[in-house]
């Protein structure tokens, strides 16, 4: 039995910790402390996503144990891709709403892509979405480890050059809005990020 401590950690990191260690398993339980009940239910989707067993007690308001159970015979219900795929991120926040919340939003979207399987091909940023692979970006670690598995990086130069950004560029490559348009034109193999 693996045993996780996911007090006091912020979505999504405690249900990608979970996964990545019932990934190292065949078959196994894991013991989850959690501190709040969206956690748990977070947990759940997950868990039942995967075809896994999932129980959980409650302590108190802000003490949880989540008990997940994979077996041999879990088999998943969701539907995962194995085609290659790119990312578009167009801003350095994420939705249209309160730019301190978009900003904690796209940290944790980046840190989710990072930390599961499949990697997009490539990720594409443009407009203020340059900003994120620049010098003082939060998510320059994130996009480090994924260009070091392989994930193509590219900024679009005019943004970059628009906003003075292109000597503090950190990751990736500077690219045009045709090489842009190329890798987001596939349809049903793309995303993009407002």
């Amino acid at each position: 039995m693996e045993k996780i401590n996911a007090k006091g950690l912020a979505c999504p990191k405690p249900v990608i910790i979970t996964k990545q260690k019932l990934d190292e398993m065949t078959e196994g339980t894991v013991e989850v402390q959690a501190d709040n009940q969206v956690c748990v239910n977070n947990l759940e989707k997950y868990a039942k996503g995967q075809g896994f067993e999932f129980d959980y007690k409650k302590f108190a308001d802000d003490d949880f144990l989540v008990t997940i159970v994979k077996s041999k015979d879990s088999v998943a219900t969701e539907v995962k891709s194995e085609e290659d795929f790119t990312l578009a991120i167009t801003s350095n926040t994420m939705g249209g709403g309160d730019e301190e919340l978009g900003k904690i939003l796209i940290k944790s979207f980046v840190y989710t892509v990072s930390q599961t399987k499949p990697l997009p091909k490539t990720i594409v940023f443009y407009n203020k979405g340059v900003f994120l692979t620049c010098e003082g970006s939060e998510v320059l670690d994130d996009l480090k480890a994924m260009a070091d598995e392989g994930v193509e990086i590219v900024s679009c130069g005019t943004c970059l050059d628009y906003y003075n950004l292109k000597e503090k560029l950190q990751i990736g490559e500077i690219s045009n809005m045709y090489t842009i348009y190329e890798r987001i034109s596939t349809p049903n193999k793309n995303v993009i990020i407002r």
